[in-house]
């Protein structure tokens, strides 16, 4: 038996199997949905905040970019007075104690198949699966204590499993049908990466793209996520404001012969988004076979990690402030101002950067993979440009920091294979919208040649593999 049903002027079509949108208005409840993924996201970010006033740089009096391995810095690295520091040493300890509570915290309060970030949103979509509520406040308080206190990962695997989980809370209370709770999954996904990365375009479209490896997308959740982003990002930008992540000089592409160097930056990330492959599923597989209870699995990385800290101490957390600096390689006024980073410092924080996230999440750490591949990209990227600034003509006009910018982007697209939220999302995170050509060059070129390589797990190929569309 089939009967309408009206809200507030809103015509439900209501169904043995559940209740499904009938005239397009999850369009609206998309809007809903952006408003309570926007407020969750905002008091995610005051969490992150306060982690990292008290605890990084409160306890552990970290100071970001202040050792990268070069010139003086590395020179006086081991002085007794280096050595004897105790917040040093509060920062080795730090990771594992995160990491040890995180984990403890999930094990506890949420399954582990719904607490992995992205890909457990991945998975719930494909299996047409609801995320449980408890996910929301349990992803969120284990996210800051693992990478808050230092641990080496991103907050937008933990944004975009508790924006789905948002979603899924919000199809559960209507009753919606399988299809309408997949779209809102989609859509509070997208939503929470638009407001936390301050990106509404790059997270609509991420929330369409994220569940295939191929360049196949998710139609019907494309005008749903445009809404909710746009909504959690206003809500977003109400606290915290309407400027950029990130701030980088206005850099322009004026110069055909630039696409030969660009395009060898599309082999150098393409590499390298397969050596943080390799190291993250070696890393994890390792883990996955020792029978040890979960929080002895990510105190063990934590260690490891805070051992990396201690020798390279801006590897710990977001280390956003190497993609700063990234985007500012090369300027005048940066180094003006004392900046010190080499090509020799940008390779190494990409190495070390990609072993420390693969021993924080690997080991069973609740924190994110995305955010970590664009802070490589842009290492890598910010390599090749001052490789390429030493070895060609002047006039040429190769700018380190616009390497910086396209690297993260190529990175993105082949080790994530979200290749047109990746041109957007580096051009909406900078504010510079200038460089989408060799951008869009690099992305197509990387993510070609890494075809099938992915960080997820989850993604399927196409629509024809996933079981809700077979």
């Amino acid at each position: 038996m089939f009967r309408n049903l009206s809200i507030y002027g809103w015509k439900f079509f209501l169904s043995g199997n559940g209740m499904t949108v009938r005239t397009g208005k999850q369009f609206g409840l998309a809007a809903v949905l952006g408003v309570v993924v926007g407020l969750v996201t905002v008091a995610f970010y005051w969490m992150i905040e306060l982690a990292r006033t008290y605890v990084m740089e409160g306890l552990g009096r970290h100071t970001f970019l202040s050792t990268l391995p070069t010139g003086e810095a590395w020179r006086s690295f081991w002085t007794i007075e280096a050595v004897t520091d105790v917040h040093r040493w509060v920062l080795f300890a730090l990771p594992a104690v995160g990491a040890v509570l995180g984990s403890i915290l999930i094990h506890r309060f949420a399954r582990v198949e719904h607490a992995r970030g992205t890909d457990s949103a991945v998975k719930a979509f494909h299996r047409g699966e609801i995320i449980p509520r408890t996910v929301i406040p349990v992803k969120s308080v284990a996210s800051v204590l693992t990478v808050g206190f230092g641990g080496s990962g991103g907050y937008e695997g933990p944004v975009s499993l508790i924006g789905a989980a948002c979603g899924s809370v919000l199809s559960r209370l209507l009753h919606l049908d399988a299809r309408a709770s997949r779209i809102l999954l989609a859509a509070g996904l997208a939503a929470g990466i638009a407001a936390l990365f301050r990106a509404p375009l790059a997270g609509a479209i991420f929330g369409a793209e994220i569940f295939y490896s191929s360049s196949d997308l998710e139609f019907d959740a494309i005008i749903p996520s445009f809404c909710a982003s746009a909504v959690s990002y206003t809500v977003f930008a109400c606290f915290y404001g309407w400027d950029p992540l990130f701030k980088m000089p206005e850099l322009v592409y004026a110069n055909g012969l630039r696409l030969l160097p660009y395009f060898a930056l599309a082999v150098v990330v393409t590499y390298g988004s397969r050596f943080y492959i390799d190291v993250f599923r070696g890393v994890e597989r390792w883990f996955d076979r020792r029978s040890w209870p979960t929080w002895a699995k990510a105190g063990l990385g934590g260690i490891a990690v805070g051992a990396i800290g201690f020798v390279f101490p801006d590897v710990l957390g977001s280390s956003y402030s190497l993609i700063q600096a990234a985007l500012t390689a090369g300027d005048a006024e940066f180094f003006a101002a004392g900046g010190t980073l080499t090509l020799l410092a940008f390779l190494s924080f990409f190495f070390v950067k990609v072993v420390a996230t693969s021993l924080t999440v690997g080991s069973g750490g609740s924190g994110g993979l995305f955010a970590p591949a664009i802070v490589c990209g842009g290492a890598l990227g910010a390599a090749t440009g001052l490789f390429f600034a030493q070895i060609l003509p002047d006039s040429l006009g190769i700018h380190p920091a616009a390497f910086a910018l396209v690297g993260m982007a190529g990175f993105l697209a082949s080790s994530i294979r979200v290749p047109i939220t990746s041109i957007v999302m580096v051009a909406e995170i900078s504010g510079n919208h200038a460089l989408l050509l060799p951008t869009m060059w690099v992305v197509g070129i990387s993510f070609w040649l890494n075809n099938r390589w992915s960080l997820y797990r989850s993604q399927v190929h196409s629509h024809d593999q996933s079981p809700i569309h077979s």
